[in-house]
Formats: structure tokens, C-alpha cells, sequence
């Protein structure tokens, strides 16, 4: 591609659009790329000493440009795309399994990376640029299919503009980015875009907002517990997996599964469907796995230690009541609230913890450029339980949560899941929680 939206990748020749971001304006970085070997510029204002075309709106114009440059390559490529709060990364993940396991090549775009074929490639984003997405569309060339989270942010910043997806799924809204979107109305306008994009609309009926979703235009297909076009109308729930029955078309098919939790059954039925779109086999479903971080388990004399990714209010809630169906003794939690992002479910998501768990660990997730304090004190302010203790090193509240568990006990350990990182301050810095468990199960 000789289009680019970071200055440093600028080589001599190149075409530099400057994009506004969440943290970054481009426009800041024009005169990087004219020094890098930018032969023209795309901007919004200013005058520059090379070729410079000022546009409305650069991320239309970009979105446009590659349209008219590269489509072509790749509208052969079936594209599958999910957005909600919850769910996004072990649904997609779940679909991408299953069409490779029966035998059709699939690419995954999401929180946990790229995944194509044997390659993964980390990812700065759940999804990344509109530039990024095209630059691995064109590396799925030769694919079937293109699984891909879409966030509300990439909705509402364009990302996915003119990508015609096949199948759009929408999984649930919940709080979650109230610093960045005005309120839960603008939040639901904003992953509604989507499905201006959709061919089918697999859509939630059990979520209140499951009507912002269904478009007279599109082929909808809903789903749900007791209602729905697939309906769960029967499970159980286990500390290895689940059975689940799922009936649609008047007729009746129970399912085994690794996966735990109740939750999962709805993010399984969303795999179900997409199967039955696409006309595949569906008893692929029991060989799936979770991915790393989501709803992972771990035993250490005669305790679960459960790692999963939940960092919203609902996710939180949906581990813990999971776990409840077949805990035998004490549930202890260990979980924080990010720095520099949405501050109102921090007290939501403390009181959850101390109210369904008997013991809870406040911790670093993230703090970023906020101090940890404030964090802290945003999440027990307001809260009335007192079984909670504040420990603002993670690996050592991860330790003291293993210590704190006996025989037939459940911990908890929540917010990260898969990332292997700890941002304190502008500083990244190694750290896995899955890591942090086997050290201390293993000692």
C-alpha cells in the first residue's frame, strides 16, 4: 500500500492521511511525514510545502480511497462481524474455530489479535484501523471467511466504513464507555451502525435494546432464552462444561460443551446460527475450546481458580453467578477498575463483588495516568459491605486470594484475562495474570 495513516511507517512516495484518534490528531504529525517522504498530504486545515488536499473529513476520504483502490481484492471474502458489550471475543473466537475445524479457512481480527491460519499477530485495538483492517483483508486473499469484533468506537470512527458485511451479530448492551459516549442511548446508536452494513442480523431478543438492532431490510434472526428464533430452553451448568438443549424450526437439539457458564450458551447458539447460515455441520460445537483468559480454570488442592477477562459490571456479575450453580464453599474475587477510563461502573462493579462474593481483593488493572487512590476510593466510597481489603500490588493480590481459599473454594480472578501487560503511568510493563496463578499454585 502506498496510503498511510502513522508518519513513522512514511516511506518516500507515500500518501499521509491525517486522522483524529481517541488520544492523537494526525494533523500533529504531517511535517514527520513530509520529512519521511510524503509526496502529498490529505488533511482537514493548514498549508504544508508539498502536494496538500484539505477534505471535510479525512476519515471519509480514507475510507473512500480504499474502497476505489483495493474492494476489488477482497469482496469475495465473507464477512461475519459482532458488536456488544459482552461476549465479542469468545463468540468470534468460538466461529473461527469452528470453520476451520470443518475445514474452511477463516481469519479472526479481534481483542486477542489476528489470527490467520498458524499466524497471530497482536493487535493495539479490539478493532484497529480502517488502514490495518484492509491490510489484512488483502493477507486473507486467499480465505473464506473474516470473523471481526466491532467495538462502538470503531463504529462510531468509522473503522469498518463500506465494509459489506455477511452476517452482523449484536450480543448485548451493558454500561460500559460512558466517558467516551454521552449516555447508553448514544452507546446503542453507535454499534446500530453496523447493521446498516449486514446482509443478516443475528440480535439478542433477551436485551432491551435487542430493537435498535432489527432493520426491516435485513434477514433477522433472533435468539434467546425461552424467545426467539433459537431458544434455550433447557441446561445445565457444571465446573467441567455444560449440556444445553436449543430449539428452532420446531424442533429440538441438545449440545455439549466445554465452555462454562451460562453466558457461553448464548455466545454458543450465536455459533449455532452463523453454522446454519452458512449451511455446516453444527455438532462441531463440542469440540470447541474457550480462548486464553476467557472463563479459565485452574485447580489447586481442591479450589477453582477461575481467570477470566469480565471488566464491565454485567461481565463481573455473569462470572460470579456462574460460578455460584456449582460452588460448594467460599467465592473470593480479585479485580480492579481501569485508570483514565469510564469512572461510573467502578462503585457498580465494587458493590457487585462484596455483595455476591464473600470476600473480595481490590487491585491495580491498568491505573494508566490516574492514581491508583482515586481509583480505589471511586470504587469503596459509597460501598456499605466491609468484606473487601485493598491491595494495590496485582501479583500480590493475586497471591493472597490463592492463600485465602480452602478445600471446595473459588477464586475469582477478573479484568484482564488474556493481556500480559500492566500499564502504570505511561510505562507497559510484563505482567500475566495466568503467570502470577501458576506461580503460586506450583510453589
Amino acid at each position: 500500500m502506498n496510503i498511510q495513516i502513522d508518519s513513522r511507517k512514511v516511506k518516500k512516495g507515500d500518501l499521509f492521511v491525517a486522522l483524529k484518534t481517541l488520544n492523537h490528531d494526525g494533523h500533529d504529525y504531517v511535517m514527520d511525514a513530509i520529512k519521511n517522504g510524503a509526496s502529498k498530504v490529505i488533511v482537514e486545515r493548514g498549508n504544508y510545502p508539498i502536494e496538500t488536499e484539505v477534505v471535510p473529513d479525512t476519515r471519509e476520504y480514507l475510507a473512500s480511497y480504499l474502497k476505489e483502490h483495493y474492494y476489488e481484492k477482497i469482496k469475495h471474502l465473507k464477512l461475519i462481524g459482532m458488536t456488544g458489550t459482552n461476549g465479542k471475543t469468545t463468540t468470534c473466537f468460538c466461529i473461527w474455530q469452528a470453520l476451520n475445524l470443518l475445514g474452511h479457512s477463516c481469519a479472526y481480527i479481534g481483542t486477542i489479535g489476528f489470527y490467520k491460519k498458524e499466524f497471530v499477530k497482536e493487535l493495539p485495538n479490539t478493532t484497529p484501523e480502517l488502514l490495518d483492517i484492509y491490510e489484512m483483508l488483502l493477507e486473507c486473499e486467499d480465505m473464506e471467511y473474516v470473523v471481526m469484533e466491532v467495538s462502538s468506537h470503531a463504529l462510531s470512527m468509522k473503522r469498518v466504513e463500506y465494509l459489506p458485511f455477511e452476517i452482523g451479530i449484536f450480543s448485548n448492551l451493558t454500561e460500559d464507555h460512558l466517558d467516551y459516549h454521552k449516555n447508553m442511548e448514544d452507546y446503542a446508536k453507535a454499534k446500530q451502525q453496523l447493521f446498516y452494513q449486514v446482509n443478516y442480523a443475528v440480535v439478542n431478543l433477551d436485551d432491551p435494546y435487542a430493537s435498535y438492532f432489527l432493520f426491516d431490510q435485513n434477514k433477522n434472526i433472533t435468539y434467546g432464552f425461552q424467545k426467539g428464533d433459537y431458544r434455550i430452553s433447557s441446561y445445565r451448568l457444571s465446573n467441567v462444561g455444560s449440556k444445553f438443549t436449543v430449539e428452532s424450526h420446531n424442533e429440538k437439539t441438545s449440545y455439549d460443551t466445554k465452555l462454562l457458564g451460562k453466558h457461553n450458551l448464548m455466545n454458543l447458539v450465536c455459533v449455532l446460527i452463523v453454522l446454519d447460515i452458512l449451511k455446516l455441520n453444527k455438532e462441531v460445537i463440542s469440540e470447541i475450546r474457550a480462548p486464553r483468559g476467557r472463563m479459565e480454570t485452574f485447580s489447586y488442592h481442591g479450589n477453582l481458580i477461575v481467570l477470566d477477562y469480565a471488566h464491565t459490571p454485567d461481565a463481573e456479575k455473569k462470572v460470579i453467578e456462574t460460578v455460584k450453580e456449582f460452588s460448594k464453599g467460599k467465592i473470593y474475587i480479585v479485580i480492579g477498575c481501569g485508570g483514565d477510563r469510564d469512572p461510573y461502573k467502578r462503585p457498580i462493579m465494587a458493590k457487585i463483588a462484596t455483595d455476591y462474593c464473600d470476600y473480595a481483593i481490590f487491585t491495580n488493572d491498568n491505573p494508566r495516568t490516574e492514581d491508583p487512590k482515586k481509583i480505589f476510593y471511586d470504587m469503596t466510597a459509597s460501598l456499605k459491605n466491609r468484606n473487601y481489603q485493598i491491595i494495590e500490588n496485582r501479583e500480590k493480590a493475586i497471591e493472597t486470594g490463592i492463600q485465602k481459599c480452602q478445600k471446595n473454594d473459588i477464586l475469582l480472578i477478573l479484568g484482564k484475562g488474556h493481556e500480559n501487560y500492566q500499564l502504570i503511568g505511561n510505562v507497559k510493563t510484563h505482567f500475566d495474570d495466568k503467570e502470577m496463578i501458576l506461580k503460586y499454585t506450583r510453589s
